[in-house]
């Protein structure tokens, strides 16, 4: 059994200097302690305890290509041999915008910026100036940053959240202005005539989703949901932005928007996009994003950081390639069916849904699962044991019960996976 002694020790000495010992809240408080690692490489991480671990965080997401990759670290480096930041414009930020608007179908034009919820706040800005309205739809369960406009009813508990028809927007931090939120409303996912009869009013700028939810488990939409949703924003003048910050070149080289082929008119990358370098991007129609040319703001240091693009292009080049999702979906298929049959071997019902490449498993789930609220029957405490003995069999896996797959993630990892996975069920 693996010790994390070592790392439970620094976290304690670091919070002497860092509140909680960690720069980001989804970092507190995971068991058995937020770890400290010395390095990556392929599928495993390597933590100051000596422990390696087969990584299913993957940076929450980035790490697409493993820990690592060639690649991307050749292109870095040789880029900041020219370099660090400019604050000019460069041939590496034009040639890694083209890459986007040649892979996702609704980018005509793109911005980068560095985190998600930057491009989110540019994505309502540029949708208000392009509509002149100023009312926001998003959805329950559904995140998008964390900034104080857009962080309601991301997970809000069932004894505050309204009736289902009309839910209660609930912010979710203390000290969050709530002035902020007067003009973001909160709905129902995998609704429609919901949707339709609130859009029918004619005062909505944009709508905001999550084509799948994947920050809520892993929820698809219904059928015909999204073309729904488009056709009803087309019809009423809204504009549509899919949140592809975790689909986003991971579930197909175009994003969801590809799998699904319903084109949003705005749409948020991120995670994938760099393989663990800061970068988001907006992309979408030109007649909205020129706006930013002429009299919508939207500025940033870092912005299109030289060493940054260059991870792009080549993570970019490696995601286009057709064998790459291929080997993604197989290795991801060949993980959830070994799970399954592991967990239904030693009793225990749980639910293993999403894509291969980003899937989710939910402890004592019996029912559908179509939205948030249907979403919080999982038996989340006894998952969260779960990832705990993982951890000591040598696997991280994320407590929200989100698995990410990479290329590194070979056969043999998958095999000592299942075969951990079907110790600890055994356990439990």
């Amino acid at each position: 059994m693996k010790s994390f002694e070592k790392s439970k020790q620094l976290i304690a000495e670091a919070s002497q200097y860092l509140p909680g010992g960690v720069n980001s809240n989804f970092r507190l408080g995971v068991v058995p302690t937020p770890l400290v690692f010395e390095r990556g490489e392929g599928p495993y991480l390597y933590d100051v305890d000596g422990n390696q671990l087969i990584d299913y965080y993957l940076g929450m997401g980035p790490m697409i290509l493993g820990h690592s990759p060639e690649p991307v670290l050749s292109a870095v480096v040789e880029q900041l041999k020219s370099g660090i930041l400019y604050a000019g414009q460069t041939v590496i930020e034009k040639e890694a915008a083209k890459l986007v608007c040649q892979m996702v179908p609704c980018a005509e034009r793109v911005r980068f910026s560095c985190a998600g919820s930057e491009v989110v706040q540019a994505a309502w800005r540029v949708a208000r100036a392009a509509t002149g309205r100023s009312t926001v739809i998003k959805f329950e369960g559904h995140y998008h940053g964390w900034l104080d406009s857009v962080l309601w009813s991301v997970a809000p508990p069932p004894e505050q959240y309204g009736s289902y028809e009309s839910p209660t927007p609930i912010s979710a931090s203390a000290g969050q202005d709530l002035i902020a939120g007067q003009h973001t409303e909160v709905l129902p996912w995998n609704n429609l005539e919901l949707l339709k009869t609130r859009l029918e009013r004619g005062d909505v700028a944009a709508v905001i989703m999550e084509p799948v939810m994947c920050n809520t488990s892993t929820i698809f939409p219904a059928e015909g949901y999204l073309e729904g949703v488009r056709e009803v924003c087309t019809d009423t003048g809204t504009l549509l932005i899919f949140d592809e910050v975790i689909t986003g070149f991971r579930v197909a080289p175009g994003g969801a928007q590809q799998h699904f082929g319903v084109t949003p008119d705005l749409a948020t990358f991120g995670k994938a996009i760099a393989n663990g370098f800061p970068v988001s991007c907006l992309a979408g129609r030109g007649d909205v994003m020129d706006l930013f040319a002429d009299r919508v703001m939207h500025g940033g240091t870092y912005n299109a950081q030289p060493a940054s693009m260059a991870a792009v292009i080549a993570t970019l080049t490696e995601l286009a390639k057709e064998d790459t999702v291929d080997l993604l979906i197989k290795q991801g298929t060949r993980l959830m069916q070994g799970m399954e049959s592991v967990l239904k071997d030693a009793n225990i019902q749980a639910r293993v849904a999403g894509f291969p490449q980003i899937f989710h498993v939910g402890f004592g789930v019996d029912s559908d699962v179509t939205d948030y609220r249907s979403a919080l029957q999982a038996d989340r405490e006894r998952y969260i044991r779960f990832t705990e003995a993982l951890h000591h069999h040598g696997v991280r896996a994320l407590e929200r019960g989100a698995w990410f797959l990479s290329t590194a993630h070979t056969d043999e990892v998958i095999d000592a996976t299942i075969e951990a996975v079907s110790a600890v069920a055994k356990e439990i």
